[in-house]
C-alpha cells in the first residue's frame, strides 16, 4: 500500500523552493523505490501569501507563477499558526528566518505542530540554540520526530552521522568552519581583496544577505555552535552563553603577518566540556598553513568532531549551493518515509 505523506511549508525561501523541486524531479524515485506520495497541502510565504489544498498543490505551477510574479495565484491571508492550525498535514517543515535574539516565530511554529500531533523537519538554527530540550521532550511525550539535519553544514550528515553511526560514543569536543560568509571574506582578503569588496561579491553570488552582520560578528556560527553543542553534547546552552568575536576587526594587516607566519586566518566554532558544563566559543584564530582547515576556503565548511571511542571524525562540505540546502530537509523527509 502506498504511504502518503502530506507536508505544510512554513516559509517559502530560496531553500524551500529548491525543496520543492527536489520533490518534483524525484516523484518517480519516491513513488517507485520508495513507495511513497508526498503531497505539500499547505504553504506559506511571508511576503507570498497562503495557500492550501488538502488534496495537494500543483507545485510545478507555483515555481512558474514565481518567475513573473511576486505572490501565489488566488493567494490566502493568513498567519503562519493559523495556516499550521488548518493545515491537512503530518508534516511541518519549518522554514522561517532565524531570530537570533529569541529564537521565535519558528518555535511557537514547532510547539503548534507538536500540539495537533504532526512531525516537524526544521533549517532554523534558532529552535535548536534556544529550545532544544524542550522541544525533544514535546515530540518525544507526543510520539512524534523532530528533525533538524539542515540547521548545521547543509544536507551533510552531521547529527545523523552522531545519531546514526556514532552509537555509543560520548562526543568530547567539536570544531570548525561553519559561516560560508565569513569563510569566504577571509579568503578573498587573502587573495589582496579588501574587506568590502569581498563582502559585496558575497552578495552579488546570493550567500551573503544585504545586511551581512549576523555573519560578520559571528552570531550566526554562534546559533551553530550552540545547536552541536545542544544536539550532540546536551550542552543545554543559549547564545548568550557563547564566547563570541567575529570578524569585523581583522584587517588586512593582519592577514599579511599571519600569511608572513606561514599561517591562515579562520573563523572557528569550537564546543567543549569544561569539567561538568559544556562551553562554547566562535573566534578568529590563526592556524598554521599544515593545518587541514587551513585549505577550506571559499564556501566550503568542515566539522571535525572529537569522541571518547573513535577519535576525532571530520566531515568537509565542498562550496555547497542550494541544492545542499535542499537536501538535508529532503533526507529528513526520507526519514519519516522509512
Amino acid at each position: 500500500m502506498t504511504k502518503q505523506l502530506r507536508l505544510a511549508l512554513i516559509g517559502f525561501g530560496n531553500a524551500a523552493q529548491a525543496f520543492v523541486q527536489m520533490l518534483i524531479e524525484k516523484e518517480h524515485y519516491l513513488n517507485e523505490e520508495k513507495n511513497a506520495q508526498v503531497l505539500v497541502t499547505a504553504i506559506a510565504g511571508s511576503r507570498k501569501g497562503v495557500l492550501l489544498s488538502g488534496g495537494g498543490i500543483d507545485l510545478r505551477a507555483v515555481l512558474e507563477r514565481l518567475k513573473t510574479s511576486p505572490r501565489f495565484e488566488n493567494a490566502l491571508e493568513l498567519n503562519t499558526l493559523e495556516v499550521i492550525a488548518r493545515a491537512e498535514a503530518d508534516v511541518v517543515v519549518e522554514l522561517s528566518p532565524l531570530s537570533i535574539e529569541d529564537g521565535q516565530p519558528a518555535i511557537s511554529h514547532i510547539k503548534a505542530a507538536f500540539d495537533r500531533g504532526m512531525h516537524v523537519i526544521t533549517a532554523n538554527k534558532g529552535p535548536i540554540a534556544w529550545a532544544f530540550e524542550e522541544l525533544c521532550a514535546q515530540a518525544e511525550s507526543s510520539g512524534i520526530q523532530f528533525l533538524y539535519e539542515t540547521t548545521v553544514m547543509d544536507g551533510a550528515p552531521v547529527f545523523n552521522f552522531s545519531q546514526y553511526c556514532l552509537k555509543g560514543c560520548e562526543i568530547l569536543s567539536f570544531e570548525g568552519i561553519l559561516n560560508t560568509t565569513t569563510n569566504f571574506i577571509l579568503a578573498e582578503m587573502e587573495q589582496g581583496g579588501s574587506f568590502d569588496a569581498a563582502v559585496a561579491e558575497a552578495q552579488r553570488r546570493g550567500f551573503a544577505e544585504a545586511d551581512p552582520t549576523m555573519d560578520i560578528t559571528g552570531m550566526d556560527a554562534v546559533a551553530k555552535t550552540c545547536a552541536l553543542a545542544n544536539a550532540l553534547m546536551r550542552g543545554r546552552l543559549t547564545p548568550p552563553e557563547i564566547a563570541a568575536h567575529g570578524i569585523q576587526d581583522v584587517t588586512p594587516e593582519d592577514i599579511a603577518e599571519a600569511r608572513a607566519a606561514g599561517q591562515t586566518i579562520k573563523l572557528l566554532c569550537h564546543g567543549f566540556r569544561d569539567g561538568g558544563r559544556v562551553r562554547g566559543v566562535v573566534e578568529p584564530v590563526r592556524l598554521p598553513l599544515t593545518h587541514p582547515f587551513a585549505s577550506v576556503t571559499g564556501t566550503s565548511s568542515v566539522l571535525t568532531i572529537e569522541t571518547d571511542l573513535m577519535g576525532k571524525l571530520t566531515v568537509i562540505e565542498h562550496d555547497p549551493e542550494i541544492e545542499q540546502t535542499a537536501y538535508g530537509i529532503y533526507s529528513d523527509m526520507l526519514q519519516l518515509i522509512g
